[in-house]
Formats: C-alpha cells, structure tokens, sequence
C-alpha cells in the first residue's frame, strides 16, 4: 500500500491493536476457563465420595463459582467508570467511600426492618451508594486540588469517616455483628438462592457498552464533553447510578472487596489505553480471572479453614496502590 501521509501508516497499528479477538485475549479467556474448573473442584467437603456429592456440588460449588465471576467483572467495570469520570487512576469505590456509604445504607435498612430481605438491604446499600458517590464528585467540583494522588486519600478519609459512624451506630443499637459480616467480603455462605441477584449486574455492564462512548467523552472532561455535544452532568448522573448499582448489589450478597476496580483497570489501561468500549471485555474477563485466584488461594492456604477473599484482595490491592503511587511521585 502506498503511504502518502503519518496517519496511514499509525491506523493499521491502531485497528490491530484494539482488536478484541487477539491471542492474548483468548489465551486469557482460556485461563479464566481453567481457574473455574479449579475453583469448583476446590473445597473441603467431597463431593466424589459422597452421596449427596452432586446436590452439594450444585447448591454451592457452581453458585459460588458464578458469583466470583459476576462481582470480579462487575467490581472492575465499576473501578473502570469511576475512573472515567473523575479523571483518576487512583480512585474505585473503596478508595471514594462509595463502599462504606453502602454499608451505611445497609445498617440503616437494620435499624428501619427488623429482619430486612435481601432486597431491601440492596435497595438500602444502592441508594446509600448513590448518595456518598454523589457527595464526593460534588466535593471534587467544588475544591481544586493541586494533586490527583489527593484524590484517593480524600476519598479514603470520607469513607473512613462513614464507616466509623456505621460503628458507633452499631454500638449504640447492638448491631456490631451485622457491620463486621458486611465488612468480611467472602463467599463461603454463597448458595443456591442467595446468589441470584448479582445477576442484575450483567444489566449494568450492557448499560455500561451502550452508553461506552459517551462515558469516555465525559472522562476528557466537562468542557471537551459538552463541546462535543454531549450532556455531561446526565452522563455523571448515569455513570454513578451504574456504579452505585454494582456497589450496592455487591455489598448486600458478598460484602466488602477492596481494591478489585483499582488493579484491574490500571492493568489493563497501562497496555490497551483508554478506550472504554474496547477495553471492556479485558476488564471483566481479567476481573474474573484475579478474583477467582484470589479465592482459590483463600481456600487452600489454611485448608481445612477458609480466609475472607477480601483479605487476600486488600493484602495484594494494597502493595499495587502503594507502587501506583510512588510511580506517580517519580514521574513528577
């Protein structure tokens, strides 16, 4: 072909690059494939020797298994567009206080329902979710701040601070055992019938594809968004109801997981760029898969015992958070 100018020569490179059905992306399909398999086979009890080994096999291994594949995508799409929209590696939902807002809504749900279903909790976790993340894009409008490695540490220290009242709320009504099965993220009590909801997430990440472009336009920015005719407060709006949805669905069914939406979308961002649409699909099969390792190894570091998956996620989360962050302070 014959090059007459700089851009024929970079769109080929550019289609190639952004192509979904690439090796990498297989291969990563393939390990995601193989980490399901080694998670339904991993427990305690034996199903091979036992009568009941199939029913149980059903009733937990293969809802448990389903459910760390829905909150690994949806707990990173969720990292992807707070990302997005404020402009910030370093923020996802627990580095905003959208997490701890959530439990807020879930000891509120307690106090308003003695014995609240699973429904209401969700209802209570996402709207409280909405509220908080609303609060802090709110504040980010409001104040400039001279550093984006302030970002996360303000959002942490909102959080932080919600998070104490859910303590001192549950001291005072009793309630401390319901705040600390909220903050343990794991999957242990995961089973048939209590799992069903996160389905609901597979609905938030098709609104996530549609409205994909309009998401990245508001990520360059109010004025670039709003030149390039797009309505950005509605698009914020949007982007934080779909993120409050996730949050709050995640919080009610499995709890608290630190830092999932912060190492995966960084992942993937460092080798792909920014391009919402098309990084998609890298985040959630990349968010299955680190999710699964995590607890597969939660399983069988002190087998016959279990850890909380979250402990594994903070553990591994926390030590990227601290890299991201002094590589930040390097650049400058």
């Amino acid at each position: 072909m014959k090059i007459t100018n700089g851009a024929e020569v970079t769109q080929p490179q550019n289609i190639k690059k952004n192509k979904l059905w690439t090796k990498p992306f297989i291969a990563a399909i393939i390990v995601v494939i193989i980490l399901g398999i080694i998670s339904l086979f991993t427990g305690v009890y034996d199903i091979k020797g036992q009568e009941d080994g199939m029913d149980m096999f059903f009733i937990t291994r293969v809802p448990r298994t389903v459910a760390l594949m829905l909150t690994g995508a949806a707990m990173s799409i969720s990292g992807l567009v707070t990302q997005l929209i404020t402009q910030n590696k370093l923020v996802e939902p627990t580095t905003t206080g959208t997490i701890e807002w959530a439990g807020l809504g879930l000891i509120f749900v307690y106090l308003t329902f003695p014995a609240p279903s699973l429904v209401l909790r969700m209802t209570g976790a996402i709207i409280f979710s909405f509220i908080g993340t609303m609060i802090f894009f709110m504040f980010l409008r409001k104040v400039k701040l001279r550093s984006s490695l302030i970002v996360p540490i303000i959002g942490m220290m909102l959080g932080a601070v919600v998070s104490a009242f859910s303590t001192f709320v549950g001291l005072i009504f009793q309630m401390t055992q319901n705040i600390e099965t909220w903050f343990v993220g794991s999957f242990a009590p995961v089973q048939v019938g209590r799992y069903e909801y996160l389905w609901f997430i597979v609905i938030a990440t098709i609104l996530i594809f549609i409205y994909a472009d309009r998401l990245t336009l508001a990520g360059l920015g109010e004025d670039i968004a709003t030149n390039l005719g797009v309505n950005y407060n509605k698009i914020v709006i949007l982007g934080t109801g779909i993120i409050s949805l996730i949050v709050g669905i995640v919080a009610a069914v499995i709890g608290n997981l630190p830092f999932l939406g912060l190492i995966v979308p960084n992942i993937v961002s460092m080798y792909r760029g920014d391009d919402l649409r098309g990084n998609l699909p890298w985040v959630c099969v990349l968010g299955m898969g680190i999710i699964m390792l995590c607890d597969i190894i939660s399983r069988t570091i002190i087998m016959p015992f279990e850890l909380p998956v979250s402990l594994i996620l903070g553990t591994l989360g926390s030590i990227i958070f601290i890299i991201m962050i002094l590589k930040q302070r390097r650049a400058k």
